[in-house]
């Protein structure tokens, strides 16, 4: 999933370069959305793995 955002970012930065500001906003606003999608899932990654009582290996 951090993958699909920094690929967003960057059409968005390309699409930014080449003065398509449409599509840079929405490229930027759909990069933002999953990039704070990774953030909450690995949040919850976390918690889950720590309630279960495993360290890091």
């Amino acid at each position: 999933m951090l993958s699909w955002a920094v690929t967003f970012f960057i059409i968005a930065l390309i699409a930014a370069f080449f003065g398509f500001s449409g599509i840079a906003s929405a490229s930027a606003g759909i990069a933002q959305i999953l990039f704070v999608l990774f953030l909450v899932l690995f949040v919850v990654a976390l918690l889950a793995r720590a309630l279960q009582g495993r360290g890091p290996p």
